[in-house]
């Protein structure tokens, strides 16, 4: 069940808040989160109802195993518990990709069947994996079922995060008061997820149905020249941005409805200075753990500067398997650690080179960011690339292999330049790629969504004074002007009921488009 379905915007959703509140009303707090757990496992259940078991009982033997623990803090007992976690997530996620690649070395041919992966599975596990951890640390403990079954399939986060932590999640179900019915809970959390469908189905999707098209051509060994390449690019950095943030919206926003604060996932990123600061803005739950969970524990920057950057790249080539079972993902991944590394590198190098001051700080910070996004939307193509094939070809485009193409009727409003570029090996013609060049209106939406990423407030900030996110500061409203901050009147409120009508129009004419994290 996708949130921007019907059946989950006018059948589960309403019926599940209806409920959910009749419990809360009549004091029967315990009831209100078993009746939750069962309608998120319902949720979950609703894509494939042969691996609703799979949850169930992964939910079961961990909250058992962390029973054990908090009673035995065994390292070994730890050790069990997770190597349960990570073999039932490398059975489904990995193990068609490791017979495959053995497969391709060797020249065997060993055949796993089909092997379908369950909705979520990366996220849940992550969540239970910290639990454990943290249970045999001692900082971690719950022994109520109920509460823990939703910490772990509360459907607003089930399927493509936020990467919850317990101590954040666990102790607002134990607070009655935190999940009794607020009016502005209502307000602010149906404004959110509003927010979000219109990033998703307004935004998202037609700048994905471009980078299809294009992709696509690639994949299949049609050639791709420079401009269509980039434009294609700059259109999946778009969509993903839009997708995940939207994603990320909708999660919160369905949280808020049922009294809830999920994590802040998503904060701008194309707004970072830096590839470290994209790394705080994108994905931020995840940044977490594997910041906490595997980076600290390798040794962090703790073992000195060459070894800091060894764990560095480690973290990152298992962050890039983490978003998907195959080599782009990895090389993805390793892209995004050597980045992480040169950042690093020259955080150290910067204090000894003199920079010019004043005017020249906001040039420097230009170039800083461009450079940043530019290296960002670079490496999209081994993440969107579906495979080996579509990735190389998309490189030699972006790298202009391929030869650099503009329209003809360009020749005309360039004559006083055409020279200068025919030297840089620009021509003039229709290119072996008309039917995916990007039209002047493809142009005209990715630069104006760009201006709006890199100028507009996001979501939390517009919100800020309501704090829609746990982690959601009040400085974020500091430089906005108090006049466009949200406010719960009745011209809001008509607003988003244009917003939301927009959105079901748009839906209604057009098929439903998963999430890129749906199936991560």
């Amino acid at each position: 069940m996708l949130f921007n379905s019907f059946e989950f915007i006018f059948g589960f959703l309403p019926l599940a808040v209806l409920i959910f509140y009749l419990f809360t009303h009549y004091g029967h707090t315990n009831a209100a989160i078993y009746f939750l757990a069962l309608a998120s496992i319902f949720f979950y259940g609703w894509w494939n109802w042969n691996l609703i078991w799979l949850l169930i009982g992964s939910i079961f033997i961990n909250y058992t195993w962390g029973r054990i623990l908090s009673t035995n803090r065994s390292k070994v007992y730890l050790t069990i518990g997770v190597i349960f976690n990570l073999t039932l997530l490398g059975w489904f996620k990995y193990a068609g990709f490791l017979t495959s690649t053995v497969n391709d070395l060797s020249g065997t041919q060993f055949n796993l069947g089909n092997i379908v992966l369950p909705l979520g599975i990366s996220f849940f596990t992550f969540q239970q994996i910290a639990y454990l951890v943290d249970t045999q640390r001692g900082i971690a403990y719950e022994n109520h079922f109920g509460r823990y079954c939703l910490f772990v399939a509360f459907f607003p986060q089930l399927i493509a995060g936020p990467i919850v932590h317990h101590g954040e999640i666990l102790p607002q179900y134990a607070q009655s008061e935190k999940i009794r019915l607020r009016l502005e809970n209502i307000v602010v959390g149906i404004s959110i997820f509003t927010i979000g469908l219109f990033k998703k189905v307004i935004l998202a999707d037609p700048m994905g149905e471009y980078a299809d098209r294009v992709f696509s051509a690639a994949a299949h060994g049609d050639p791709v020249t420079f401009v269509t390449a980039w434009a294609a690019n700059f259109a999946v950095a778009l969509e993903i941005y839009f997708d995940f943030s939207g994603y990320s919206d909708m999660a919160i926003g369905l949280a808020r409805i049922f009294g809830i604060k999920l994590p802040l996932n998503f904060n701008s990123p194309y707004k970072a200075k830096n590839i470290i600061d994209f790394w705080r803005r994108w994905h931020m739950t995840l940044s977490r753990f594997l910041r906490d969970y595997l980076y600290v524990p390798l040794g962090g920057n703790r073992l000195g500067r060459v070894r800091r950057y060894i764990n560095l790249a480690i973290v990152m080539l298992l962050g890039g398997l983490w978003h998907g079972a195959a080599w782009n993902f990895v090389i993805w991944g390793g892209l995004h650690g050597l980045y992480l590394i040169i950042n690093h590198g020259w955080r150290r190098l910067y204090p000894l080179i003199s920079w010019p001051q004043g005017n020249f700080k906001g040039i420097t910070t230009f170039a800083a960011q461009t450079a940043t996004l530019l290296a960002v939307i670079f490496a999209w193509t081994f993440f969107r690339s579906e495979n080996w094939l579509s990735a190389q070809t998309m490189m030699m485009a972006l790298t202009g292999q391929t030869g650099i193409f503009l329209p003809s009727s360009y020749e005309v409003s360039f004559s006083y330049v055409v020279p200068f570029l025919s030297y840089f090996g620009v021509q003039f013609g229709a290119g072996p790629d008309p039917a995916i060049y990007p039209t002047l209106s493809t142009f005209i939406q990715i630069i104006g969504l760009f201006c709006f990423v890199l100028i507009v407030p996001n979501t939390q900030q517009w919100l800020a004074q309501y704090q829609p996110a746990l982690n959601t500061a009040a400085e974020n409203i500091k430089h906005i002007r108090e006049s466009f901050l949200w406010r719960p009147n009745a011209f809001t409120g008509a607003c988003f009921a244009i917003l939301f009508l927009v959105c079901l129009g748009y839906l209604l004419k057009n098929n439903h488009h998963e999430f890129i994290y749906f199936q991560f």
